[in-house]
């Protein structure tokens, strides 16, 4: 019998994966609304992480079980169904089941020292792997951003159409920032246009890259152990791509501090980032993360709660400390600012 579960989704895990679930909590981590998250608990003792995924495709779980077979550290493997897949699709949705592995977030503030070398670890050990033919499958970093630079520029115009009279209180708070901020958005995009089309004429060695590896997905253990979660982006691209996260941070709230950087580097090993592909990427990322977040503000769908937090985190992207500045700054160090 099982309790705080509901019973469909314990039948599904049952059925396809062989496990009898007692208890399930849901878990609110993570910013993908087609997702849903529980905390099981089987009636063997086990405890896993079981997903109903609505987005995206099963690349992630693919990276994570050969990951974990090529013996990369702080990866966990889904657990295969009974058929040996990383997951099943109910409703339309994909179910994987994967063993938990830590309640501690690096976002929580545990980071030491020596979590950060094994961070650089993990990472390294990822960009070395053997490109296999399942990983082969994997998106490739193209350098075109085509979807960001016509979400960016529709954002744009829908934000400076906002009226004062006719929009509500959070719609408006986020068109003024957005149009504070609309001449550097602009010529972000333009640069980041510009530096695609340099890189699309020199193309690098593409490795697998988790893409997506901020400490929200990190997690931590006794002794610096780490596990890298949440592979949903991974991609064939420049060790840049995932670097960038650990050159300043992505998260306004978290910046990466020189000490923390040269930790995670013991760990990595020696290594001579290109400053043209990490400003591509961070100006990307920040392109992406603007429209994006803004777009969730003036959504008058969404409850309250969650339209003020995603203004805090447009007003972080914008901070001094913000992946906007990060990205003007590195354009500006590569002399590819406006003076």
């Amino acid at each position: 019998m099982t309790t705080g579960v509901d019973e469909r989704l314990a039948g599904w895990v049952a059925d396809d994966f062989g496990l009898t679930v007692v208890s399930a909590v849901p878990v609110g981590y993570g910013a993908d609304a087609s997702a849903e998250l529980w905390r099981a608990s089987t009636a063997d003792g086990g405890e896993y992480a079981v997903k109903l995924s609505g987005g995206g495709t099963p690349a992630g779980l693919v990276v994570t079980a050969q990951l974990a077979r090529q013996g990369v550290p702080g990866v966990v493997a889904p657990r295969l169904s009974r058929q040996g897949e990383v997951c099943t699709v109910h409703e339309g949705r994909r179910l994987s089941v994967v063993p938990w592995a830590s309640d501690e977030r690096a976002l929580a503030g545990g980071m030491r020292p020596a979590h950060w070398r094994a961070y650089g670890e993990v990472l390294a050990a990822t960009h070395a792997v053997a490109v296999t033919d399942e990983l082969a499958g994997l998106p490739r970093e193209d350098h075109t951003h085509a979807r960001v630079g016509a979400a960016t520029r529709d954002m744009d115009r829908r934000l400076r159409a906002v009226g004062d009279r006719t929009a509500d209180r959070w719609t408006r708070a986020v068109a003024g920032r957005w149009r504070a901020a609309a001449d550097d958005l602009a010529t972000l995009l333009d640069r980041v246009d510009a530096l695609g089309a340099e890189l699309r004429a020199r193309p690098a060695d593409l490795v697998v890259c988790h893409g997506d590896p901020h400490l929200g997905n990190l997690l931590l253990g006794p002794d610096g152990q780490v596990w890298l979660i949440d592979w949903d982006d991974a991609v064939l691209a420049p060790r840049e791509r995932d670097l960038m996260f650990v050159l300043g941070g992505v998260l306004a709230f978290a910046p990466v501090t020189p000490v923390e950087q040269a930790a995670f580097f013991e760990g990595y090993g020696p290594v001579r980032p290109d400053p043209v592909r990490l400003a591509y990427h961070l100006g990307v990322r920040a392109l992406d993360d603007m429209w994006s977040w803004a777009g969730d503000v003036a959504d008058a769908e969404r409850p309250e709660a969650d339209r003020v937090r995603a203004l805090r985190i447009v007003e972080g992207l914008l901070s001094p400390v913000g992946l906007v500045s990060l990205a003007r700054q590195a354009l500006r160090d590569l002399g590819r600012w406006p003076a």
